[in-house]
């Protein structure tokens, strides 16, 4: 589910055009310790989720949990140390994550946030560490150990309390002008909030099958302030291909007026022994966002030319990924059922413009239908039907269809002791019928759910 996905791989691209081809970044390096910083994040997580209409009469069982509500806080420390001097350089990164529960109850886990006990309850604390070393040449980076990788194909995800993490090789290089490529490979994934395991698998969110390992290459290319691609592929060993281009142009009329046009697809084809079955998969989205003063107007449009739903990773078999960078991949669902179209309205408001600096709110509305699972290869982990094409679990009938609604109201200090705060409160309303509502509920087609999030994040280096 999408949580500020677009901003990981902006940021990315940013990092990688305003280095030039002619400065090289090693050779302005200060030093291990004098280029070193240490940044520490409080994350208050709050999390309910209301399944209005779990149970036997939806063809669950009559004892299903009908609601998920827990209270959390993480602290996330990042310590990462300049580069020593000299044509190469040596450095490395360390972090360490400390999750508390502040409130949850047996009949009340599940929302992600919290590892669950042999009990059924959930851990009172946990906490994990990792590191990585890490090496430059010019601007060319190389790091290996847990690392945060955040590419279009293969994302850990940052959307429950504390960030997932992936066990590796990553390389980076941005040698030539407004030019940036990556390329990692990855042998195990750290869910962050639901396992410490620092071994755990990397598997696929709706096959629910696993890899040993996974590869991707790519990068982002700026042609001019307002107009940048990105290409990468990747690959889940014995499972699937994946391909991912996006393109962004931004039409500027004024200081306070432009039009953005974000453009991106997935193609997925199976690899090896195919093991989530035969896959041929094409997914794209188009948004277009209208910006006037502080008022801001999307619309966009998503399609999934496939019988499969379009897949990406899940850390450890808990909380999903982050690889799904795609317009209508929203708070609760992505939108993403096979054959699925879907369409998005959504309306911002900076209330800056109106004397409130920090203060924003965002609302939209996006609906989605024509989802047929049944054309799903038969012996693949995708096929979820009866021979008479009713749906079971956790799959999609010929006919699904479902609307979300999302609501969200933010403020971040501006000055002051608590400047850079951030309090985030999100709602959402989603509503299926029973061919896509296993897909997602485990038998539920109707959710509410609140987030209010907290983030203060601290520079102390």
């Amino acid at each position: 589910m999408q949580v500020m996905k677009w901003s990981a791989l902006a940021l990315a691209v940013t990092a990688g055009t305003t280095q030039l081809a002619f400065a090289s970044a090693q050779s302005e390096s200060k030093g291990f310790v004098e280029d070193s910083s240490f940044d520490v994040l409080n994350k208050n997580f709050f999390l309910h989720r209301d399944f209005r209409n779990n149970g036997a009469g939806n063809g669950g069982s009559a004892d299903d949990q009908n609601y998920r509500q827990e209270w959390a806080h993480g602290i996330t420390a990042l310590y990462e140390s300049g580069y020593t001097v000299g044509t190469v350089g040596f450095g490395v990164d360390a972090h360490g994550m400390l999750g508390i529960k502040l409130d949850s109850g047996r009949g009340t886990t599940g929302t992600g946030l919290l590892p669950i006990d042999s009990d059924g309850r959930a851990e009172d604390d946990y906490s994990y560490a990792g590191g990585a070393v890490k090496m430059r040449i010019s601007n060319t980076e190389l790091k290996y150990g847990n690392l945060f990788p955040t590419a279009p194909v293969f994302a850990s995800s940052t959307a429950r309390l504390l960030p997932a993490s992936a066990e590796g090789f990553q390389l980076s290089s941005s040698e030539i002008e407004n030019l940036s490529l990556d390329a990692g490979h990855f042998t195990s994934i750290r869910d962050g909030s639901m396992s410490t395991n620092s071994d755990g698998e990397i598997a696929t969110s709706y096959a629910g099958v696993t890899a040993k390992s996974a590869d991707y290459v790519g990068g982002s290319y700026s042609f001019s302030d307002d107009f940048s691609v990105s290409l990468y592929g990747s690959e889940l060993e014995d499972i699937w291909r994946q391909y991912y281009g996006n393109a962004n142009y931004n039409i500027a009329f004024s200081d306070s007026q432009a039009l953005n046009f974000d453009f991106n697809i997935y193609r997925t084809v199976d690899e090896g022994s195919a093991k989530a079955g035969e896959l041929n998969n094409t997914i794209f989205s188009l948004a277009a966002a209208y910006t006037l003063g502080a008022h801001k107007f999307t619309l966009a449009h998503q399609r999934n030319n496939g019988d499969e739903p379009m897949d990406y990773i899940m850390m450890d078999g808990f909380n999903y990924g982050d690889s799904v960078f795609l317009a209508n991949s929203v708070q609760y669902s992505d939108f993403n059922g096979p054959g699925e179209k879907s369409w998005q309205v959504r309306y911002d408001l900076d209330m800056a413009a109106f004397g409130v600096p920090g203060l924003s709110f965002m609302a939209r509305y996006i609906t989605g239908s024509d989802v047929d699972g049944t054309g799903a290869d038969r012996n693949g982990a995708y096929w979820n039907t009866d021979d008479d094409g009713n749906p079971t679990t956790p799959g999609y009938g010929s006919d699904g269809k479902e609307w979300e609604r999302d609501l969200q109201v933010k403020y971040v200090f501006q000055e002051g002791a608590a400047k850079d705060l951030a309090i985030t409160v999100r709602q959402a309303t989603w509503r299926s019928n029973n061919d896509m509502g296993w897909a997602y509920s485990g038998g539920s087609s109707a959710l509410d759910e609140v987030r209010v999030i907290t983030e203060y994040p601290l520079d102390i280096l």
